[in-house]
């Protein structure tokens, strides 16, 4: 498994036989240059999960990706003529030797006055892969068997205990830090000092902000 960190929430993720690509938000820029998906999966439909200005351009220059996204999101593109996948938690779809499973629900509180939204989190695996997790914006989802997890590192709706708590309860082998467009550098490494100290000690966390691709092993 091959993933590149391309900003914020986006990853891309290389494994077995698929390219796929993860929450293209208007914070991940480099998102939109990623060419030859073969699926391009959103959790949910905030901006920086998903630009949908941008995401018809970025479809036409993959016309083999399919489109996978949470109820909330693919309703609201269907409404819009784009062609999308409705993804709920229990849901599977296969992308060759690779199968993405939905895990989670609904998008974690922000504040009483705003309305929950849904949010799916994805769960992708593959014989002889790893298993890798992307929450989105939630907590609350633990699938069993991850070995790379993504993690919010700093959000509007989490505290930072919450995270490490998140951390401590999945024990992944690895984990990557994602969900960092709204911290200074100083923030970013105080957060990630946090997550290396407070959660899981099982835990290696592999800081991908440099948008350097790093390969993942089973067992490793």
């Amino acid at each position: 498994m091959r993933i590149t960190h391309l900003g914020h929430a986006s990853l891309l993720l290389e494994v077995a036989d698929a390219r796929i690509l993860l929450d293209p938000g208007v914070w991940s820029p480099a998102a939109q240059e990623v060419r030859d998906l073969d699926a391009v999966l959103v959790t949910h439909q905030h901006p920086d999960h998903l630009d949908q200005e941008r995401l018809p351009d970025l479809l036409k220059a993959n016309p083999g990706a399919q489109l996978v996204a949470d109820p909330d999101t693919a309703k609201l593109l269907q409404d819009k003529g784009i062609d999308a996948t409705s993804f709920a938690a229990g849901d599977t779809v296969t992308l060759g030797a690779v199968t993405v499973q939905g895990v989670g629900e609904l998008h974690a509180l922000i504040h009483d006055e705003i309305p929950v939204i849904h949010n799916t989190g994805m769960r992708v695996s593959a014989e002889g892969e790893p298993t890798f997790f992307h929450p989105g914006d939630a907590l609350d989802a633990e699938p069993e068997g991850v070995d790379v997890l993504a993690f919010p590192l700093n959000a509007p709706w989490a505290r930072s205990r919450d995270l490490t708590g998140f951390l401590r309860r999945l024990a992944a082998p690895h984990a990557i830090p994602v969900h960092d467009g709204l911290l200074s550098q100083a923030g970013r490494t105080l957060y990630l000092n946090q997550a290396a100290n407070l959660g899981s000690q099982e835990t290696r966390i592999a800081d991908l902000a440099g948008g350097e691709p790093a390969e993942f092993r089973p067992g490793a």
